[in-house]
């Protein structure tokens, strides 16, 4: 080894390290996090709606009943009353199953992991939305995957880019492993797949053999009417669900789980004992109490009541504030708004002068696997206040126009792709 460098280890590690980056968002937090920023970057749940006495009441009763269990190893599938209570919160978005087809993991995050090990050897190609979340463009990468985005319009994910991109595979004598998609309040483009859209998506992919990875963590979080039903409703061979408590209790406390066909279930809890053995008992059994003595409905009514206050601040902050051909989605529930910046303007290059201005986002390149979408930004608005929701709107729509100043004074050129000029999520990927 060569004490000279800095990681003196880096010829030492396995080829897959080379795939596994920092994502754009994580980089941000340092800087969110001060108190003079108001971040519209990071999804963080606002978890100062929950009543911190009934936690306390529901985290002391479980300790003083059930603490040694609590505080025990427990099952690598999770503990079955859990997955009982599971099926209940899934009823909402009318997916039936069996205590038995559900493994509950730390946070949906470990549930992606796992499915990708079980299913993905490297150069096997997933499908992605076009942009698509984060989190899970780190976990396809990590196992090496041939990661290729289809487009989405104003209903989400296109049937018809689908179709293209499995026709464009299997004209090179290739296939898709897998299909990931976030039909219900998308990360990050805020939209929802209409019920015939999901239709034709799942059609599409059981003609090609292509499982679909369903990952619904806004799903009961809609501001209008009953939540989405998911594409698991339709088809319990062929898609796996995947669910979380992060946005509807609390993040911290990292329970979330998956639906799987009984084959694939027992694959998961083999892959999940050798992560971690089992899930945390405490985090665990901490949801179950909560879910068996406190109103968890009305906490995710009061959730919904919340987001839905300060969406419409940054919606009106939006409209009043943001200088001609800004266009932005306007969601229907979850946390997200996905903002395409006039032409020319880098979203990435833009971001420091934004922090300069005391005002944070995600740039669109950190939602594509080669770095497109330059010309676009996600807007988180669950965490700030309304009021400071209007404040970074103000301080980002001055950074926008000073941008747009240079540009005009300056006649700087841009070869970024832009979009149609209407409010829907970014270029096609092909």
């Amino acid at each position: 080894m060569s004490s000279s460098r800095l990681d003196p280890w880096v010829d030492a590690y396995a080829q897959r390290t080379a795939e596994m980056q920092a994502s754009e968002i994580r980089a941000l937090f340092a800087v969110a996090s001060r108190p003079e920023v108001v971040s519209l970057a990071g999804g963080m749940p606002f978890v100062q709606a929950l009543s911190m006495d009934m936690m306390a009441e529901t985290v002391s009763r479980l300790l003083l009943e059930r603490g040694a269990v609590a505080l025990q190893y427990g099952s690598g599938q999770g503990d079955v009353v859990l997955r009982e209570q599971i099926l209940e919160v899934m009823a909402d978005v009318q997916v039936s199953a069996h205590p038995d087809d559900i493994v509950v993991t730390t946070g949906s995050q470990m549930a992606l992991d796992l499915v990708t090990r079980v299913f993905c050897d490297p150069g096997d190609v997933v499908l992605v939305e076009a942009p698509s979340y984060v989190g899970a463009l780190g976990v396809f990468r990590a196992y090496e995957c041939d990661v290729i985005h289809v487009a989405m319009d104003e209903q989400g994910l296109n049937p018809a880019a689908l179709e293209e991109a499995i026709a464009a595979l299997a004209a090179q004598g290739r296939s898709a492993k897998m299909l990931y998609t976030i039909p219900s309040f998308h990360n990050p483009a805020g939209v929802t797949q209409s019920q015939p859209r999901r239709a034709e998506i799942l059609q599409l992919a059981q003609r090609a053999g292509i499982l679909v990875l369903e990952d619904d963590p806004y799903g009961l979080l809609g501001f209008d009417g009953e939540a989405p039903a998911a594409i698991r409703a339709h088809d319990e061979e062929g898609v796996i669900y995947l669910g979380s408590f992060s946005k509807t209790i609390a993040s911290g406390l990292r329970v979330g789980w998956a639906v799987a066909p009984h084959g694939v279930r027992e694959k998961l809890v083999l892959a999940a004992e050798s992560a971690v053995l089992c899930p945390s008992n405490y985090s665990q059994l901490t949801i179950s109490e909560y879910l068996a003595t406190q109103p968890w409905r009305e906490q995710i009514k009061t959730y919904r009541e919340l987001y839905r206050e300060r969406r419409d601040a940054l919606l009106e902050s939006l409209e009043q504030l943001m200088p001609q051909g800004t266009t932005w989605t306007t969601p229907a529930g979850g946390f997200y708004s996905w903002v395409t910046l006039p032409e020319g303007l880098d979203a990435k290059a833009m971001l420091p002068r934004a922090v300069a201005a005391l005002v944070a986002y995600v740039p669109g390149t950190g939602f594509y696997v080669d770095g497109s979408g330059h010309e676009h930004m996600r807007l988180s608005y669950c965490y700030p206040e309304p009021d400071r929701i209007r404040e970074g709107v103000r301080r980002l729509a001055g950074v926008i126009e000073g941008e747009l100043e240079i540009a005009h004074t300056f006649g700087t050129s841009s070869t970024l792709r832009t979009s149609s000029g209407t409010n829907v999520p970014g270029p096609d990927l092909q």
